[in-house]
């Protein structure tokens, strides 16, 4: 699995490319956990090429979205497409992520 990493300004940016499952859902935790590290609290997942989250993948952002919160940070999810979403729907787990169209718009809300 290939996890992008940006910054635009103060907000992180990770863009996994790929299903979220098995192996791949503790890479993309690490990948996440390291760079909260580096962050100022404000994150992003760009889901745009997240062809599918299984219970791990979902049990990795929920990690990654509770070790924000402790520190008063937020996670926020972009681009999320159809199959992302039902699934998010589906496990009623949507309402835990702020959605966004775009990276920029996803930006923008942290200001």
């Amino acid at each position: 699995m290939q996890i992008g990493l940006q910054r635009h300004g103060a907000v992180t940016v990770l863009s996994p490319q790929g299903p979220i499952v098995g192996p791949d859902a503790d890479t993309f935790r690490q990948t996440a956990t390291d760079a909260l590290l580096r962050s100022q609290g404000r994150f992003i997942v760009d889901a745009s090429a997240i062809a599918y989250v299984d219970s791990k993948g979902l049990e990795a952002l929920l990690d990654i979205t509770e070790k924000l919160a402790t520190s008063g940070g937020a996670l926020k999810l972009c681009n999320v497409g159809e199959t992302l979403r039902e699934v998010l729907q589906l496990t009623e787990l949507l309402a835990q992520f702020e959605n966004y169209a775009d990276v920029n718009t996803a930006v923008r809300s942290f200001l």
